[in-house]
């Protein structure tokens, strides 16, 4: 079996999501663990990278219902919610921090790892982040990015790029999708566990749940820009707006395009898209695949990168990082390397792979919500070696950068 498919396979049975929700690493198997360092992991406090841009960061915690849509998974729960945490650039720094995540969502992520014990759940809740409760929000409009986990994946995982894409200028909502996390405390002491895993095995119940999450991220985008005379919706510039995820929510952002023609512009981190045919209806709407060199380069087999490619009519790359695994793209080997639990089969650091994710993300949102030319995105670089861009058709010529914004 390949790599690639014991990765699918893992997902069906949850492991996938948690293969390493400390380690960073691939799935799990007992010959791959025993490739550990031994002892007990470090487990001093844990700190998130700090943000690059020259803002502060605010944050603020939604619940969000959609009354108009039932809860594909468990009907008998009512209407579709979701939890959705808020970062965005604030007048200053000065307040309480923003939690990670909370005790239980961090309990059943340790426990679900088999790392109970091991790695102290208060380890992993209290996480140091950069982001203030409830600040003061900045003066201005901002474009704003919505971000969506991957599959049994918490929103917590994206937090390292919500905080930085806000304290360079935007609002970034990131996405908790009712009973997809292996767990998410909603309000009312209601801690909801992922259901939807019990549900999934094929690559067609994966495209039902790509197909569900776009009706979330649209439904937010009401939200967000609708609430009439809320700060949080005078900070949103609703003209600009992007969206972006891992794993299957890379796939999400793909097919919330399709449907929403508000979103301007969209990433993928080393998702599949599952839905067939992948990438239409995107009217020429620029599109960004960053993924793992290993699994998402043009001769990788079992993934749909290739066609959706071809399907793909506006500005694109196709960008692959050499040494990296799934996960690279998240905040999770970033805290992995901190607690000295690092995969010596991943050659790509936590925090390269978080420059990497930075510095690709916030060159492509710049470019296409703000219209500042980026270098970056116009062809290897010596300072980012890791990074190959594609061209699966021989032959085709590298597009030009895109054209502002009107």
């Amino acid at each position: 079996m390949t790599t690639r498919s014991r990765r699918a396979a893992a997902a069906a049975l949850l492991t996938l999501a948690l293969s390493a929700p400390l380690l960073g690493a691939a799935p799990a198997s007992p010959a791959h663990d025993a490739q550990y360092p031994a002892g007990a992991p470090n487990t001093s406090v844990l700190e998130l990278p700090l943000p690059a841009g020259p803002h502060p960061v605010g944050r603020r915690t939604l619940h969000l219902v959609d009354r108009q849509r039932t809860d594909p998974w468990v009907p008998t729960s009512g209407n579709r919610e979701l939890m959705v945490s808020v970062s965005y650039p604030a007048r200053s720094a000065n307040g309480s921090p923003a939690a990670y995540m909370t005790a239980d969502e961090a309990r059943l992520l340790v426990e679900a790892r088999g790392l109970s014990g091991i790695v102290p759940t208060s380890t992993v809740a209290g996480t140091r982040t950069h982001g203030v409760v409830s600040a003061a929000p900045a003066p201005g409009r901002f474009p704003l990015v919505l971000l969506s986990p991957g599959f049994s994946m918490p929103r917590s995982t994206l937090t390292s790029l919500a905080d930085d894409l806000a304290s360079r200028g935007y609002v970034v909502a990131s996405v908790d999708h009712a009973y997809e996390s292996v767990g998410t405390d909603f309000p009312g002491g209601r801690l909801l566990t992922c259901a939807a895993c019990d549900q999934v095995r094929t690559r067609a119940e994966k495209g039902a749940v790509v197909r569900g999450r776009a009706k979330d991220m649209s439904f937010v985008i009401d939200q967000l820009t609708s609430r009439q005379g809320t700060e949080l919706s005078r900070m949103i510039d609703p003209r600009r707006i992007g969206i972006a995820g891992h794993s299957i929510g890379g796939a999400t952002a793909a097919a919330t395009m399709a449907i929403d023609d508000r979103v301007k512009a969209g990433a993928n981190l080393d998702g599949d898209f599952y839905t067939c045919p992948a990438a239409t209806g995107l009217a020429r709407r620029p599109f960004m695949m960053l993924g793992a060199e290993s699994t998402h380069s043009p001769n990788s087999h079992d993934t749909d990168w290739p066609a959706t490619w071809s399907h793909l009519d506006g500005w694109k790359r196709w960008l692959t990082t050499t040494g990296a695994e799934h996960f690279s793209f998240t905040d999770l080997p970033y805290l992995a390397n901190q607690l000295g639990l690092s995969d010596p089969a991943v050659p790509l650091s936590g925090e390269r792979g978080w420059h990497i994710t930075r510095d690709y993300m916030a060159a492509f949102f710049n470019l296409h919500l703000r219209s500042i030319p980026q270098p970056l995105l116009n062809g290897p670089t010596t300072s980012h070696p890791e990074i190959a861009f594609r061209q699966p058709q021989s032959g085709s010529p590298e597009q030009p950068p895109a054209a502002p914004l009107q």
